[in-house]
């Protein structure tokens, strides 16, 4: 066997078509009974594929973690990879399998038929004509000596292919594959691994009765705030917290600890909210008074929720609606986190994406220790890190 790519994300499907470009012969194997399926569970509210947005500042978005030696990778050879196949070179990738794309008013480049089983139908059957080879139901089970194991539908199997990328996950959404089984044979490997935690995950609130009504609405027209980050995105109040592109945005610094606000409203400053909060509010409620000035019940209901006793003062007022405390009980966990930050560390690859203790294997996608957030950052990456180490691995086989 020339080339072996374990995992059939998008990373392993990058780097398996990278590879077959070259001529190589290329077998993917995979755990599940079907490729991609957190893919597809990520497209089944839009496919946000990448962004409308310069390369450079693009891959700034993605955080490395680790110190590094000479020689090895580091954050900026891991931007450099994501700027070299950054928001345009995908957006032609993927109108290369004839998927329609647009961008939205934030830069958000989605198909025009927003979800992903399209894309995922043409670039299989690209494969397919590519003689590349999927292995449904091969799990995984380590190395022995220069061998790989797994368990298939036919008993146990070893493989000893010449190059091998390992694009297996980080441990998010388990149950969609990505367990991090591999961990502690990596480990016994001498391959540093950072340990996992949730990213791009939801926060969990414990929300009084009186925000029952409001699960499920989704609150736009905000700033949040934590930690140096801040969105303008779109989240939803949910029964056991608040979810969505905005609160993912912020989420790495929620994790870590940092105090988040959110802005009620963003497109008014702090003197021209005081002056309408100044406004008689005659005979209405106070609650129907609020709803005049912010314009959406929900919000109204946020600042009932987070924001009591509420000021008598209406530049005290307004000074709570810009910047109102979020109060809440912890970020969600890694079964629920659209991503996880950690992985294997970057002094532990070469910029190849080579492991240094492992010559001839290669890994790619969320297995490595960086972070990015949603918002098209994430898959951006993984498919950039994957045809990367396509690119590398081929090179290794033609020496």
């Amino acid at each position: 066997m020339r080339a072996l790519v374990i995992g059939a994300g998008p990373a392993g499907l990058m780097a398996a078509e990278t590879l077959a470009a070259t001529g190589v012969p290329v077998v993917v194997t995979e755990a599940m009974p079907t490729p991609a399926r957190k893919f597809l569970m990520a497209g089944k509210s839009g496919l946000n594929l990448t962004r409308d947005e310069p390369a450079a500042a693009f891959a700034a978005r993605i955080a490395g973690g680790g110190a590094h030696a000479e020689g090895y990778l580091s954050q900026k050879d891991l931007q450099a990879i994501v700027a070299g196949f950054g928001p345009a070179e995908v957006r032609a990738w993927a109108e290369g399998l004839g998927i329609a794309l647009f961008a939205g008013s934030t830069g958000r480049v989605f198909p025009v038929g927003m979800k992903a089983s399209p894309l995922l139908r043409a670039w299989l059957a690209r494969l397919g004509a590519a003689r590349v080879e999927l292995r449904s139901r091969w799990r995984w089970q380590g190395f022995a000596g220069d061998a790989l194991r797994f368990a298939s539908p036919e008993g146990e199997r070893a493989l000893r292919p010449a190059v091998t990328v390992l694009a297996l996950g980080g441990a998010s959404w388990p149950r969609l594959g990505s367990d991090a089984a591999w961990v502690p044979w990596l480990s016994a490997e001498g391959v540093a691994v950072a340990p996992f935690r949730p990213a791009n995950m939801g926060l969990r609130v414990a929300w009084s009765p009186a925000m029952d009504r409001h699960f499920g609405t989704a609150i736009k027209g905000t700033r949040l705030a934590a930690g140096g980050l801040s969105s303008r995105g779109e989240w939803v109040v949910t029964r056991h917290g608040a979810e969505g592109g905005g609160i993912y945005e912020v989420s790495a610094a929620l994790r870590d600890g940092a105090a988040a606000v959110v802005d009620l409203a963003p497109d008014l400053d702090a003197p021209t909210l005081a002056a309408r909060l100044a406004r008689p509010r005659g005979k209405l409620s106070v609650g129907n008074w609020l709803r005049r000035v912010l314009g959406d019940p929900v919000r109204v209901a946020l600042l009932f929720e987070w924001g009591r006793p509420l000021p008598d003062d209406p530049a005290a007022l307004a000074a709570r609606i810009k910047a109102l405390p979020i109060r809440h009980d912890g970020v969600q966990g890694l079964e629920r986190a659209i991503s996880s930050a950690g992985g294997i560390k970057l002094g532990s690859l070469r910029p190849t994406l080579e492991l240094a203790a492992r010559p001839g294997v290669f890994a790619a996608g969320e297995m490595l220790d960086w972070e990015a957030p949603t918002g098209g950052y994430l898959l951006t990456a993984c498919l950039a890190t994957g045809r990367h180490a396509g690119l590398a691995a081929a090179q290794r086989l033609s020496g």
